[in-house]
């Protein structure tokens, strides 16, 4: 612990005098102009921005994707234009499941991106019968399409191959899917979406 202490003039060689030149006066002390205060705080303001570009460069590539919707394959859940944010690491941690909401590359032309839900899985045997969903023999259950937004047509039945996934828009009657091109590659699946951040009012988490 340091302490202070007074000087004892008895056993102070140097008289109070001589001593006081080897310390500087405070009103000598080193002044910063406004300038230079104005200089680092730019400085400072500018080092955030990077900082916080870098950040945010390292979340897009690599753990998160903003996207937009366009179209309305997945109406009601999901609606033109709203805009989403897409978790790109979940699936290389797991598997996607059904049920998930999910970006995924065209197969015909995976210059596009489509939104699509997750139906059924590998190893799962899907039937369409008059619109009505089958996974394994047991009927999906899809209460988020509303019944006039529902289709009347037959496919399959089909058992998904090795690495491939079943999806589906939830406007049945308006969607391009897997009942017209066929299962998706797991390659093909960039994430999931977990949150709809826009329009305000109906921000929602998946």
């Amino acid at each position: 612990m340091t302490e202070l202490s007074q000087p004892n003039p008895a056993l102070d060689p140097d008289p109070p005098a001589e001593r006081a030149q080897d310390t500087a006066p405070a009103s000598e002390a080193p002044h910063v102009g406004p300038w230079a205060r104005i200089g680092r705080e730019i400085a400072s303001g500018l080092q955030t921005l990077v900082s916080a570009a870098v950040y945010a460069t390292l979340i897009v590539t690599f753990g998160f994707q903003v996207a937009r919707v366009d179209g309305l394959s997945m109406a009601p859940t999901l609606e033109d234009h709203d805009r989403l944010i897409v978790n790109k690491l979940v699936y290389e941690l797991g598997d996607p499941r059904p049920g998930d909401i999910v970006m995924l590359y065209y197969p015909v032309n995976p210059e596009k991106m489509f939104v699509k839900r997750v139906i059924a899985k590998e190893g799962d045997s899907v039937r369409i019968v008059d619109g009505r969903v089958y996974v394994n023999d047991r009927p999906l259950r899809d209460d988020y399409v509303p019944s006039e937004f529902r289709s009347h047509d037959d496919w399959g039945p089909q058992i998904i191959q090795q690495g491939y996934y079943f999806v589906m828009g939830d406007h049945r009657n308006n969607s391009s899917d897997s009942r017209h091109w066929g299962p998706v590659p797991k390659k093909y699946i960039v994430g999931k979406v977990k949150v709809r951040w826009w329009p305000i009012q109906d921000a929602r988490i998946f």
